[in-house]
């Protein structure tokens, strides 16, 4: 009589209910093939156009060496003075006026590998040569990102950089309890491995 209990109770759940553990050929990245360039989201599109991080300066950030733009969003949280808050400006537009161009220059390297396997054009030496040219832009892009934080603690006092980490949520041992604000929580989870 059991097993008929649950052979019933089975046929009543919805399908999709669990559809997804009995396809488990089914590709994570499902969907993404409909992305202009398949590579890039919409999202890091956008960042790399406006100078964004990109997750680029994540061994700066994570390790307590503070990024300008949320310096600048944070400025009264962490009691800048108005003598910090120009030179922390200054920093950002010189890393921005360097990081936009880069930005575009990647994306338009994943648009030409994207078009050509698209057209079925690629072959070893292209695939090589257009590689080459994305990882040089992604160094330099990631460079300008990472020297400017380095910039950064010169202009702080020890007791403001303790704030920004703590309001960035960095000063808990499990980044899972505190997603900090200005972080999409749903990526922060995912970058930070959280359930």
């Amino acid at each position: 009589m059991r097993p008929l209990l649950l052979i019933v109770i089975l046929a009543l759940l919805p399908f999709p209910a669990f559809a997804s553990a009995s396809d488990p050929l089914r590709s994570h990245y499902a969907g993404e093939q409909q992305r202009e360039i398949k590579s890039l989201s919409d999202s890091d599109m956008d960042q790399l156009q406006n100078g964004q991080g990109w997750g680029l300066a994540k061994a700066a950030e994570l390790n307590g060496v503070p990024g300008p733009a949320h310096l600048l969003e944070m400025k009264k949280e962490i009691s800048l003075n108005p003598d910090q808050v120009e030179k922390i400006e200054t920093l950002y537009r010189q890393m921005r006026d360097q990081a936009i161009p880069l930005g575009n220059k990647l994306i338009e390297f994943e648009r030409e590998l994207n078009t050509h396997f698209a057209q079925h054009t690629i072959n070893e030496e292209i695939l090589q040569e257009l590689l080459e040219q994305i990882e040089q832009v992604r160094l330099q892009l990631r460079f300008v990102h990472l020297s400017t934080h380095l910039k950064t603690p010169e202009i702080l006092t020890a007791e403001q950089i303790d704030r920004y980490n703590e309001l960035r949520g960095y000063s808990s041992d499990d980044p899972c309890d505190n997603v900090p604000a200005g972080h999409d929580p749903v990526m922060w989870k995912m970058h930070n491995n959280c359930p």
